[in-house]
Formats: C-alpha cells, structure tokens, sequence
C-alpha cells in the first residue's frame, strides 16, 4: 500500500517542477504537475520546423561525468546514464570580419597553448588563467541541500581554493578580460550584459569542461525534460498539460491550492511554485505576501536580458564549421531600438544527428535584448510590423552567415524566427528573460529565501531562487524544497528509494 504523504500541486512543468515532483513522489507524495504549454520543459525547449529540430536552452549539461557529484544528483531524478554525451574539442572559436580566429579549446593545456600563440605578450595571465581552470577542476561543489554537516568534508577540501573563489568572484567576466591585451582574447571574456556574469561563473565552465563533466546531451534539453518526465510518469506522478493556473487559494495564511483560468480547484497540503518568480508573487499571489527583501531583490537584483533567436534550416553538411561561433561584427547589427551588438553567436548542430537529416544541418543565431516591450507591443499593436522585423532580422542575420559560409543563402530551406514575445508567451518568465537572475559578483553562488514572509505551506524552485539558472538550478532548489517539506511533515526524505505500494 503506497505511503500517502499528503498531496503537492507543482505549478510549471520545466526543469525545476519535473525534478520537485520525482523527489516528491520518491517521498510518498501525491503530485499534480500543471504546465500552462503544450508540452514540459519551459525553457528548456526545442521545437520542430520541417526536417529541422531547433534548441533554444542547452549548450551542455553540468553532471555528464559518472565521477563527479552533480551525476549522481541527476541519478536521483532520471537516467542520465541512458543519454549520450560529446565532449567538442573547442568551446567556442571567435572570429573576425578580417579572417582572424581563436580558438578556446576545453581541454586546458591546448587552452593555455593556444593562448600563448596568440598572445606571448599576455604569457603572464594566460598562465594565471590555466592554473585557475586546473584549480577549479579539482574543486568539489558543495551540495546546498546537505547544509555544514554534510558538506564538511568537502569543504574541508577546498580550503586551498578560497583566496582564487575570492579573487574571480569579486569581478565581472568583462572586467578580467581587460587584463589581457590582446583585443580578440578580451572579446572572448564579453561585453554588455553578459559581460556582466561575474568571472567566477566562466572559470567554472572552463573547468567543468576540461573535467569532462559539461557534455552535450544527444538530443538536446528535451532528452533531459522527457527522461524526467518519463520517470515521474513510473513513478505515478500526474503532469497536465495545457493548464494554467490564475492563482493560488490561501487560506488562513496557508497555501491550499489552486484555482485554473478554466474555473477548476485543486485542493492540496503544499503549493510549491516552479514558474516566474515575478507573476507567482504578484500575480498568482496578488503581492500580498512581500516583504522589504523580496522587493529589494525584484527592484535592484539584474535579470539575465532576453533574446532573439534566428533559426535555419540548411541543406548542406556544414560539419566542417565550428559547432559554436562568435562573430566579432565591424558594423554593429542593430537589433531594435536601444539594442546594437558587436557580436553575435551561432551554433552549428552538425555534432546532433538528431536535429537535421544526413547532410542537413541545424543552424542558430542568439541575439539577446533588453527592449522586451519593443518586441511585445509590436506583436500585440503591430502584426504586420512585427513580421517585418522578423523579417529585417533573419536578412542581417544571413548577410553575415554568408561572408564565412559561402552560397548558404541559396541552400536555406528553413527560417524561424522567435523574439521576446515570443519567449514570454510560451514560458511566462518576466521580461523575457532567458535564465532568470544574473549571476553577477553580488549575487554569486547563494540560494535566495525559496518562502515568502507569513505564507505556510508553499514554496518556490528554480531559477528565481537561485542566481545563474541554467538547469542544474533547478534540481538543486526542488531537492532542498521536498527537504523542507519533509522535515516539516515529519515525512522521510528519499533520494532514489521507490515509492512503497
């Protein structure tokens, strides 16, 4: 007879609600996940446009080693060990409109050679660069569910690493780049918002590649989402879809559960909200349960911006390309108003049999934008306008896909188009934003309140609880979630045990 623990609604059906539900469900939980989309994932997502497969979310995935800690997190929630990784050679390559190149390679001593090469006069940094990456790559991640008494073994052993913690978090990616002087080595390091990101962050990523623990998932974010929708499903857990929720029922200053835009209550013992952080607290919640921190953090905390994404569909196998390139532009392109970038990023699928036929190759541009108003009102009060500058983008767009990769206009047989209204209409999150807060040098690595003050019974996951999104984020908040909830309800907590019938 199966333990019953009461019942959890789950309101989103991306990374972090999936991952809330397989832990609750694993605790004797009834669950109800309720995705307002047609299909789970959020933003992590990919979508289908003839032959073509097009991903909007994962560049790789944190935890692909079986060595590594963050691997057996994912265990707990789906079978990573039945997804297949690649490991690219070069991160990413930078190029110039005057044949110029760099490659940033993953594995560290090719780094650190290229590096040199390019820059003898920067040797001095360059080194202190690959140190920090073979530092990092020895540094054990502390688990933010298991608190000081589990986790002091580990940081026991990162002691050594606290003054280079301290050194790459106290500054912004753009402002370590300017410690080189080569030009074409500091635009790796960004400009404009994502310049922003606090250098700790990228060293990170240096370092969970050259580990081998950041690879590419065959099949991209939804190999992940319908492998942890799978497993809830085995698990008898319950994801609608096509629900959206106008808000949640409180009672006596208690979550109690929610009413749909159809009219329809669901009755539960927790509420625990998986959406934008912004509409659960003043929307779904009508503002009512605030304090001072929670609009400090919403009026003063940096999201990550929005963004364009032009999709295409090619008819030639472009395997020869980089799969992941930035531009550096002479001409700015103009994106709307108030919004010019001076590079611009594509990524060639070839590496994914998954997303194209043989000898067809996925293709997509990343434009990120603040001016998310621009984009929305256009779609609401301008149709034919809005299609217009789709239109104007996807054209500057090929003009500079055209200049590195020869003919390809005339074998384009797709082109897509998404926009930030687009982003906000098929996932809700506020303003557009890809990834919710930025990770900048204030507010690296800490979990934000994930309860709101004088409101029991309910809680939030994801990335609006934990700066830096991105999808381990979200099995990270959901574990410490259905902690929480068990420790409270005096329920225990069960990592990867089957639920009891």
């Amino acid at each position: 007879m199966e333990h019953d623990a009461g019942k959890i609604i789950i309101i989103g059906g991306g990374i972090a609600g999936l991952c809330t539900a397989v832990y609750a469900r694993r605790c004797g939980y009834q669950v109800e996940v309720l995705e307002m989309h047609d299909s789970a994932g959020g933003l992590a997502t990919s979508w289908h446009r003839g032959d073509f497969t097009f991903e909007t979310c994962l560049h790789w995935l944190l935890g692909s080693n079986p060595n590594r800690e963050m691997y057996s997190r994912w265990l707990e929630v789906f079978d990573i060990d039945k997804l297949t990784f690649i490991y690219p050679d070069e991160f990413v390559r930078l190029e110039t409109e005057r044949g110029e190149c760099l490659r940033i390679y993953s594995n560290v001593d090719r780094l650190e050679a290229e590096l040199l090469k390019r820059g003898p006069e920067d040797a001095g940094e360059v080194r202190h660069l690959a140190s920090a990456i073979r530092s990092l790559s020895k540094f054990r991640m502390p688990d933010l569910t298991e608190g000081w008494a589990g986790n002091w073994l580990t940081l026991l052993h990162d002691v050594p690493y606290l003054p280079l913690l301290r050194e790459l978090s106290s500054v912004s990616s753009t402002e370590y780049g300017k410690r080189f002087t080569d030009p074409l080595l500091r635009s790796f390091f960004g400009e404009g918002d994502m310049g922003q990101l606090s250098a700790l962050a990228l060293f990170f990523s240096l370092a969970w590649m050259n580990s081998r623990d950041a690879g590419y998932p065959i099949g991209g974010s939804q190999a992940v989402i319908q492998n942890i929708a799978q497993k809830l499903g085995s698990l008898g857990g319950r994801l609608r879809l096509g629900v959206k929720v106008e808000r949640i029922l409180v009672e006596d200053d208690a979550a109690v559960g929610v009413q749909l835009v159809c009219g329809e209550s669901i009755a539960a013992d927790w509420v625990i909200s998986a959406a934008d952080g912004h509409a659960t607290i003043y929307d779904l919640l009508g503002g009512k349960y605030r304090d001072k921190t929670t609009e400090k953090i919403y009026d003063e905390f940096k999201t990550f911006p929005s963004y364009l994404q032009v999709s295409l569909g090619v008819a030639r196998d472009l395997s020869q390309q980089p799969g992941f390139v930035t531009r550096l532009l002479d001409t700015p392109l103009q994106v709307d108003p108030g919004t010019q970038l001076r590079q611009v990023s594509f990524r060639f699928f070839h590496f994914d049999p998954t997303f194209a036929p043989a000898g067809k190759t996925a293709v997509t541009c990343f434009l990120p934008t603040r001016n998310f108003e621009f984009w929305v009102q256009l779609q609401q009060h301008n149709p034919v306008g809005y299609e217009a500058e789709k239109q104007r983008i996807a054209e500057a767009v090929l003009s500079i896909l055209e200049r590195s990769v020869r003919d390809v206009r005339r074998e384009i047989e797709v082109v897509d188009v998404s926009t930030p209204a687009t982003v906000i209409r098929y996932t809700g999150n506020w303003k557009g934003s890809m990834e919710g807060w930025l990770l900048t040098p204030d507010s690296w690595y800490r979990q934000l309140p994930n309860t709101l003050p004088g409101l029991r019974q309910f809680l939030m996951v994801g990335q609006w609880v934990m700066p830096g999104g991105g999808l381990p984020s979200g099995l990270m908040t959901s574990r410490s979630a259905i902690q929480a909830v068990c420790k409270q309800d005096r329920t225990p907590f069960a990592e990867r045990h089957p639920v009891m019938r």
